[in-house]
């Protein structure tokens, strides 16, 4: 039987992701209440690590240990992949050793051809075109403080990065609402925004886009391999910080997320992400909570 895999929300449909949310929600009620629960006892994922992560490693790492598995850590110094092998013969190999391989990386083709060759689940935890791991710890999130998302507005301000197109495959899939405030040359995919049709709506003013909206999200201005360009998104994005005037106009109980790592000062004032409308270190726990829910989706199954 083919393994499935998980490169982009559009993987799992509509009805999988909800019962992801809300498995994602009881595993994290577990944990915090000290339930043992190891349903991948001797299973080992394999971590492919081309960018680096904080959050990315620790929540993975820590719930395949949670669940009773092994987790390996693999850098580009530590396979052959970083002296050249072809990634075919790399996850043929590889998934022939391992129950589960994760990977973060920059050209989202990667993935999708290590998922090609691969005999089991392949994760994407990170392409320059997708984060959706970040996606189920934030609707996870909302889920928990507010409720379903579904018919909501949901504000991205901001680069049209992976982020960004993550954000737009979620309104597809959770029914809500999107509108991305981003400055002219910084837009979201064209493909991608045509495939999400009236989902998602491209303003210029993040003040325009925040009004009435019940969730603010942000992201870097230059993300990792966008080092060069910092100096300039400085220029260009400083008009669409999500500060105290963009918060304002939101929804009194609108709630403001960021994947972090987060620069105050640029993307986001203190604050607003040290404020009363930001649950970032909530939503930042919940990658582990989700993640986990998404490893026992993919090898075992969610329970009834």
């Amino acid at each position: 039987m083919n393994p499935r895999h998980f490169l982009t929300l559009m993987d799992l449909d509509k009805g999988e992701l909800r019962r992801l949310v809300a498995r994602a929600i009881e595993l994290k009620r577990m944990q915090h209440a000290g339930e043992i629960y190891e349903p991948l006892k001797n299973r080992t994922l394999g971590m492919i690590f081309e960018k680096s992560s904080t959050r990315t490693r620790v929540s993975f790492e820590t719930g395949m240990s949670q669940f009773g598995g092994h987790a390996l850590f693999l850098s580009p110094r530590d396979t052959q992949l970083g002296r050249g092998e072809p990634i075919e013969d790399t996850a043929r190999v590889l998934s022939r050793m391992v129950d589960v391989i994760m990977i973060r990386t920059f050209e989202h083709e990667k993935v999708e051809l290590f998922a090609e060759y691969s005999q089991v689940p392949v994760i994407n935890a990170l392409t320059d075109m997708y984060h959706p791991c970040q996606l189920l710890a934030d609707m996870q999130v909302y889920h928990e403080h507010r409720g379903d998302v579904a018919g909501k507005k949901v504000v991205y301000i901001g680069d049209g990065n992976n982020m960004c197109h993550s954000y737009m495959n979620a309104a597809r899939q959770f029914d809500f609402q999107l509108v991305v405030a981003c400055p002219e040359g910084y837009d979201p995919d064209p493909t991608l925004t045509a495939e999400v049709g009236d989902a998602v709506r491209i303003v210029r003013d993040p003040i325009e886009a925040a009004a009435g909206a019940d969730l603010v999200t942000t992201d870097v201005w230059a993300s990792m391999g966008q080092e060069e360009e910092q100096k300039k998104r400085e220029q260009v994005f400083a008009p669409f910080q999500v500060n105290d005037a963009v918060m304002a106009v939101a929804n009194p109980d609108a709630l403001f997320l960021h994947c972090l790592p987060a620069h105050r000062g640029e993307e986001v004032s203190a604050s607003v992400i040290d404020g009363p409308h930001s649950v970032v270190w909530e939503q930042a726990e919940n990658r582990l909570h989700a993640q986990k829910a998404l490893l026992e989706l993919l090898l075992v199954g969610l329970p009834d």
